[in-house]
């Protein structure tokens, strides 16, 4: 006697930046926080700030770690340091905006011209960059680490671009997301 199968349960996928969005708090007004283009600008400082922490070892050795846990520290804070900015109308909040839309991709599609295939090759450079910067700060070698700090950033600088344009075109498309600019 054959018994139907119980149904499967309901996969509730998420994203990766889903999960790394819940790891830094970021849900609902906290969003806004981040969204603040200080906020955004100075996270852009963490990169080079992290960079001159760890090339301290060759300066004061151990005490270097100092230095490194704070820059992480400051990473980690940094939303949470600034208020809700007073307009959304810039590019690094929109950005954001874009981010956020990214991570919510399964439960709200975006248009295919915004798939993981569009970022490749932002992700691709950023990878690059961070080899490079990774070589450089083993070697102690200024030129591949600036050079790895400067591929990462406008790498870094790009992504965020198509964030903004996903962002754009997306508030014409869900009323919720267009709230978010003002």
């Amino acid at each position: 006697m054959n018994t139907p199968a119980a149904a499967p349960p309901p996969t509730t996928r998420i994203t990766s930046e889903q999960r790394v969005a819940k790891m830094f708090g970021l849900e609902g007004e906290s969003w806004a926080r981040r969204a603040n283009p200080v906020s955004v600008w100075t996270r852009f400082a963490v990169l080079p700030l992290l960079a001159l922490s760890i090339w301290s070892r060759d300066w004061i050795g151990w005490w270097s770690l100092v230095p490194i846990v704070l820059s992480l520290v400051f990473m980690v804070v940094n939303p949470l340091l600034f208020p809700k900015p007073r307009s959304t109308r810039n590019w690094a909040s929109k950005g954001v905006f874009g981010e956020r839309v990214w991570a919510d991709r399964i439960k709200v599609p975006v248009p295919a011209q915004f798939t993981a295939a569009a970022l490749a090759p932002t992700y691709a450079i950023q990878l690059l960059g961070a080899a490079l910067l990774t070589y450089g700060l083993i070697r102690l070698d200024p030129v591949d680490t600036i050079g790895g700090l400067v591929i990462l950033l406008t790498a870094k600088a790009w992504y965020i671009d198509r964030q903004v344009l996903l962002f754009e075109d997306m508030k014409h498309r869900n009323p919720e997301y267009a709230r978010w600019e003002y």
